[in-house]
């Protein structure tokens, strides 16, 4: 360990941070959850829930701005500023795709969820959830093993979002005759294809940290 990261680990931390990430975790997990039965419903119970999500987007937001308030009013922070900014960032970005995502599917009227949109879904879900266990270990930096299988499960949710992602276009483009309707479905699945690549990007964060305190 180079002597900085040593007088970092010995120096007082804000143990604020913490509490936020595991906050931003919170409301990535409820958003995706949500996001998970928003197809079981009717548009009356959608738009509630759809509007539950946006709550969750905004809450988001606060906590992000919280962490970069701390950031400038902190000395000592428990790894670099520069991680803990993209961090937070990172997991703001998957709320807004979650959140992006629950809209379209209540504006485009999606009637019935195809089945790669259920997966999208599903991974998603799987996706953060791990994410949220990830954070969790934050502030136990020794558990390397326990974080790098994290890292590791999330990027091949990734890998398994891609495929779904593939597969869901070209059913789309074989078996949909209505443009408009192809138009809406491809939205749909980029924005969810999407939100499992900033959840990621969450887990890059995860490994830079762990690398730079190795």
């Amino acid at each position: 360990m180079r002597l900085d990261r040593i007088i970092q680990a010995l120096l007082p931390h804000d143990e604020k941070f913490f509490s936020f990430f595991d906050e931003s975790a919170r409301i990535m997990v409820e958003a995706a959850a949500l996001m998970k039965q928003l197809p079981k419903f009717d548009t009356e119970v959608r738009t509630k829930v759809v509007a539950q999500i946006e709550q969750l987007e905004h809450a988001g937001d606060i906590v992000t701005h919280k962490v970069f308030s701390e950031l400038n009013s902190t000395f000592v922070t428990p790894f670099d500023r520069e991680d803990i900014q993209i961090l937070a960032s990172s997991m703001d970005d998957v709320i807004d795709f979650i959140q992006g995502s629950a809209k379209r599917f209540l504006l485009y009227k999606i009637e019935e969820c195809p089945p790669e949109m259920a997966a999208l879904i599903d991974t998603l879900y799987a996706s953060v959830l791990e994410l949220q266990h990830g954070v969790s270990l934050l502030a136990d930096l020794r558990r390397v093993d326990d974080l790098r299988s994290i890292i590791l499960k999330v990027n091949q949710y990734e890998k398994d979002a891609d495929a779904i992602f593939a597969q869901a276009i070209a059913n789309l483009f074989e078996n949909e005759k209505n443009p408009i309707y192809i138009i809406k479905l491809k939205e749909m699945f980029v924005t969810l294809e999407t939100a499992t690549d900033k959840c990621d990007d969450v887990a890059n964060v995860f490994e830079t940290i762990l690398i730079k305190h190795a």
